[in-house]
Formats: structure tokens, C-alpha cells, sequence
């Protein structure tokens, strides 16, 4: 068994997590975050359509009451809605006060200076694309030749947005009318609509002939949440890989948990990480690499190409342990962080922790210094942590069952030091492995 099918050797768990649905989601078949967002207006009565509440999010009146809601806290909103009705309609009041919550939910994926100028609704903050992933894709467009763009199920325009800001013209298409009038409203906000035509339309039905390129952003949300079959994206993987062998050049956004077997032979696959945090992968085709893997990290970016390099070996523990990028987990390129590194190799077979007797600065793994290695045991672990009077317990696990809060609170950790604890496998047995963050030389080179 290798690491790179086992599910408890590439996920780190910081925190409790829900397991994953045993049951397959049902397919929600809307395009480009199609489904129901009626959210601008949730406290009108009786509601007002999703549309009427956003066409009056736009008129003076509306814009005055956003300049006066900004930055209201939710501890505050019941005392200036009821302020604000006095001389306002109820439900523009209330669109203004939800469109207020979401600006301050997108300032993480946006930036504050965007995020207080765009539109938004709880389905497109919640799907749409970083910034900073969005810059970068449309930036590798732009190193291609790209000069124009069909983004099918563009959602409140993201990426058109940042494709747009990269000198391209964008196709900007969704179905749902909400969706499609946000993501027209985004571009005149930015100042980006002379470069980005919205058309609300079935991305199934629209013409992509023209354009240099295509890229496809299907819906991976459902009613029970996150779709993990990509035949039940909206709309389906087989269908977006059909448009984008039409295509001069495409790019498929898709979940970072696709199964490599799944990646079509004619595409290139690349999953992104920004600040540690897998966000997507994407399937590159007309680039002239299919069958190529890389792992993207931003900031930088850096990208670590596969070479197809075997499993590496599983040695003993050594003086230090090297963490790698979820993003260079999901591609499988553990081996080639691990050839690296001066007698790199695996501590278990099944787990993507490579371990080393040297610090070698690298981008693609975080590296830590072990002190102590111990077979698994609360108790023993609980001494050691009062020994060294470690108050500050940074709990890390891979392969292992227990929680890491549940862990945390059973050695009640005291004192000033710090300490990260790995709860993993060693050769098969459970361990522990106690050290800490170490900064190889030249890694501040490497940000």
C-alpha cells in the first residue's frame, strides 16, 4: 500500500473534522452555482425577488445605505436596522445590512479594497475563486498566448475579474439571472467592463469558437454540500473535458481530491496551495504537457514538476522530519521533495512524512527538528510535555485515529515552552514523534 492512495497518509488534521459522506451525493444539476440565492433580501416581508433586491442594492438610495452599513458588526445590526427603516423600505434595509455580512466575509478571498466595492452572494463568496489563485491562473493564461477567454460557469466573475486585470478579454457565462447580473455588476464596480462581457446563458448552448481559450469552473456543491463524484459536477467533468478538447487551450477547475486515475491522458493536472492551504487543482490542456503533474505553492509562485520518480524508501526516523505541501501531496510528489533532501525517505510506507538526518532548505515542505520518538501512549506523553514544561502543544496527525483536541485536553499542557507532537506510524507501530520547527539555512530566500 502507498502513501499516495492512503487516506490517513495525506491528510493533516490540526483539528476535529467530519468524516467523509459514506453515502454518494446526489447530484444537484445547476450550472455555475446555479442553485437558489435568494439571500439578498432574507428579512423582507414578504420577500422580495432575488433580483428586485439587488437591482435596488444599485440605485443611489441603495448605494447610500451600503456606504452606511459598512463595517456594522453583528452585535450592532438590530439596532441600525431598526434605526434605518425609520426612513428606508424594510427590505432594501435588509439587503444592504446581508450584502454588508458577505463584503466582510469575501475582505479573506478578495482583498478589503475589492471586497468593498464588489457584490456578492453566500454561494459566490463561499465557491468563488481566491484572488490570488485566480491571479495566478490568469497570469499562466497570459504566458501562453491567450489574449481572450470563454469562462463557462463564471459565478459572480472572480476569475474573470482577474483575467480581465491580466489584459484579456473575457466570455463571462452563468444561467442563473442573480449570479449573472452580480458578475456584470462586479465588473463595472472594478472598472473591468469593457473587458468582460456577461452573458446569462446554458454554458452547454454557448459558442466558445473565437476564443483563444476556454475555462470551465463546474458547480461541486449540492444540497448535502460538497460533490465528490465529478460526473455529478454541474455541469459534469466528462462534459467540460468534451469542451475543452474543442478548444485551442482550456482549463478545468476541478476538487483537489480527484482521483489521478480520473485526470483524462490528454490533460496536464496541477494543484494549488495558497499559504499551506490546498485550494484547487486545475487540468491543463492544449499546453503541450499532458500527462504531466505539478504542484503550484503561493505565494511565489513555486512549482515542483514531476518526474516520475518511485516511491522512496522507508528508513528510521532520522534528526528531522519534513512536512510537505498539501499541494504536493495531492500530486504525488512526495518522492521528489524527498530526493532533495541528503537520505530523504519515508517513515511508514503509507504515510507522507519523509524524514531525514540533515536540514535542507526546501519551499515545498516545512521541516522540524524531532527530540524525542515514542511509541503511542497518553500517559508517556503527558510526562514528557511536563518535563520539558511545554504549555504551547501544536498536535499534527497522520495515520492516526485520535483527535487532536481530545489529545490536548488529556495532557493539559503547562508551561512556557513550545512543542508540536506528530501523532503518526512509524514502520507500521503507532508514534509519536515530539520536536519543533526548524529554519534550514537559505530558507529566507525561499518566501
Amino acid at each position: 500500500m502507498s502513501y499516495k492512495s492512503h487516506g490517513a497518509g495525506y491528510l493533516q488534521v490540526k483539528c476535529p473534522s467530519p468524516g467523509r459522506h459514506r453515502r454518494r451525493a446526489r447530484a444537484v444539476h445547476r450550472l455555475a452555482h446555479n442553485g437558489a440565492v435568494n439571500d439578498l433580501d432574507p428579512l423582507a416581508s414578504p420577500p422580495a425577488s432575488p433580483l428586485a433586491s439587488f437591482a435596488a442594492l444599485r440605485t443611489p438610495e441603495g448605494h447610500a445605505l451600503l456606504d452606511e452599513v459598512r463595517g456594522t458588526e453583528p452585535a450592532q445590526e438590530l439596532a441600525v436596522a431598526t434605526r434605518l427603516r425609520r426612513t428606508h423600505p424594510v427590505g432594501l434595509v435588509s439587503a444592504a445590512l446581508g450584502q454588508a455580512r458577505l463584503r466582510q466575509r469575501a475582505v479573506a478571498k478578495f482583498g478589503a479594497a475589492d471586497a468593498a466595492r464588489m457584490f456578492f452572494t453566500p454561494n459566490g463568496v463561499e465557491q468563488s475563486t481566491r484572488a490570488s489563485v485566480a491571479a495566478y491562473r490568469a497570469a499562466r493564461f497570459g504566458e501562453l498566448g491567450v489574449r481572450s477567454v470563454a469562462d463557462l460557469c463564471c459565478g459572480i466573475g472572480g476569475d474573470a475579474i482577474a483575467l480581465a486585470r491580466a489584459g484579456i478579454r473575457v466570455l463571462a457565462v452563468d444561467r442563473d439571472p442573480l449570479t449573472a447580473a452580480v458578475a456584470r455588476a462586479n465588473a463595472e464596480a472594478l472598472g473591468l467592463a469593457e473587458l468582460i462581457e456577461v452573458r446569462k446563458a446554458d454554458v452547454t448552448e454557448v459558442d466558445t469558437a473565437g476564443y483563444d481559450a476556454v475555462f470551465v469552473d463546474p458547480g461541486r456543491r449540492g444540497g448535502r454540500g460538497r460533490i465528490f463524484d465529478p460526473e455529478a459536477y454541474s455541469p459534469p467533468l466528462s462534459w467540460a473535458v468534451r469542451a475543452a478538447l474543442k478548444a485551442p487551450l482550456a482549463a478545468l477547475k476541478i476538487a483537489p481530491g480527484i482521483p489521478h486515475e480520473a485526470v483524462p491522458t490528454e490533460a496536464g493536472a496541477e494543484w494549488i496551495s495558497d499559504a499551506g492551504d490546498v485550494k484547487e487543482a486545475v487540468l491543463w490542456f492544449g499546453t503541450g504537457e499532458a500527462g504531466s503533474v505539478r504542484a503550484t505553492l503561493l505565494p511565489g509562485p513555486r512549482t515542483l514538476l514531476g518526474r516520475g520518480l518511485p516511491d522512496p524508501a522507508v528508513r528510521p526516523v532520522g534528526r528531522f522530519l519534513y512536512e510537505p505541501d498539501g499541494a504536493v501531496i495531492r500530486a504525488h510528489l512526495v518522492a521528489e521533495v524527498a530526493a532533495e533532501l541528503d537520505g530523504g525517505g519515508l517513515i511508514d510506507e503509507t504515510i507522507a512524512y519523509v524524514t531525514a538526518d540533515s536540514v535542507t532548505a526546501t519551499p515545498y515542505a516545512t521541516a522540524y527538528e524531532i527530540t524525542d520518538q515514542l511509541p503511542f501512549g497518553v500517559k508517556k506523553l503527558k510526562a514528557l510535555l511536563r518535563q520539558r514544561e511545554v504549555g504551547i502543544l501544536t498536535v499534527k496527525k497522520r495515520g492516526s485515529a485520535v483527535e487532536p483536541e481530545e489529545l490536548r485536553r488529556k495532557v493539559k499542557p503547562q508551561g512556557p515552552h513550545s512543542a508540536t507532537v506528530f501523532l503518526t506510524r512509524v514502520q507500521g507501530a503507532p508514534a509519536m514523534l515530539l520536536g519543533h520547527p526548524v529554519t534550514a539555512p537559505g530558507d529566507q530566500d525561499l518566501s
